[in-house]
């Protein structure tokens, strides 16, 4: 038998929902309203299986979108992206990579609805601008406007410079060996002085509820928690990156770093227990 369309483009259709809402419970959710939908539709007036897929469930995650966005500013602390575990395989494909990092979702947080839609078709997956002007319902002129600003406000957002993974891993090693002796100078050596700590703790646990701005702060922060609590680091792929995996107290913790020049220019730690599901089972990304 010839394997549902579905289920062969699964693994797309979830890389699709989860850029576009940075949840992968959320993202979870669209598949399976997406799914009712396709099992209602006459297969046989469908030409392009793949295609008539990601316009569904990128009209789904918009539904969606819309709706969580309004429910994230109600969110305690900040918030950030759920976490996946990848394998390093995600990396090789470097475009990818980067459009799943925690930095580049924390960008597209900042993004409207709509501009984050067309952001993620047009410069992730490629889609043409008239098969996104279908998705969204505009003119595929508004569409390529709209895709413009959004390129112009990533552009201004995200990190310039792109590092190796070897980079990358050296220097997470490197972090978490500081996180497990808790000295602080070599906490220090590791940091740029302007880095920056965003936590997410969702009112569940606790976490600084604003980012923490400078690497003496940040330090004394990191140091102070391993002195209160069993300290536990691992190294670990986060969204196709090299990242750590920390217990305190045997509650986990997911850490993503954004590395310039051999030094670490932003911290993400996700603490909040309810986006930490995904860190056990590696995630199947595809483009």
């Amino acid at each position: 038998m010839t394997e549902d369309p579905y289920v062969a483009h699964r693994s797309l259709l979830f890389t699709v929902a989860y850029e576009m809402l940075g949840s992968a419970t959320d993202a979870e959710d669209v598949l399976q309203e997406s799914w009712l939908r396709w099992s209602a539709v006459d297969r046989s007036r469908v030409r392009d299986p793949r295609s008539y897929l990601v316009r569904v469930v990128t009209r789904q995650a918009l539904n969606r979108l819309r709706t969580v966005s309004r429910r994230r500013e109600d969110y305690v602390g900040e918030w950030l992206p759920e976490p996946l575990l990848t394998s390093p395989d995600v990396a090789e494909d470097v475009e990818l990579a980067e459009s799943v990092s925690i930095a580049m979702l924390t960008v597209l947080e900042t993004l409207g609805p709509t501009e984050r839609a067309v952001f993620v078709l047009r410069e992730v997956f490629e889609l043409p601008y008239g098969e996104i002007a279908e998705v969204i319902g505009k003119s595929a002129a508004a569409v390529r406007q709209i895709g413009r600003r959004a390129r112009e406000h990533v552009a201004a957002r995200q990190p310039r410079v792109r590092v190796s993974r070897s980079e990358q891993q050296a220097v997470v090693e490197r972090f978490l060996a500081a996180l497990e002796t808790g000295q602080l100078q070599e906490l220090l050596a590791v940091m740029a002085p302007d880095v920056v700590l965003i936590a997410d703790g969702g009112g569940v646990v606790a976490a600084a509820l604003a980012p923490l701005h400078g690497s003496e702060p940040v330090a004394a922060v990191l140091a102070r928690a391993n002195r209160v609590a069993a300290f536990r680091t691992a190294a670990v792929w986060l969204n196709g990156a090299p990242a750590g995996r920390i217990e305190l107290d045997g509650e986990a913790s997911a850490v993503s770093l954004a590395v310039e020049d051999g030094l670490i220019t932003r911290i993400y730690a996700v603490r909040n227990p309810q986006k930490l599901a995904w860190l056990d089972v590696p995630a199947e990304l595809v483009r």
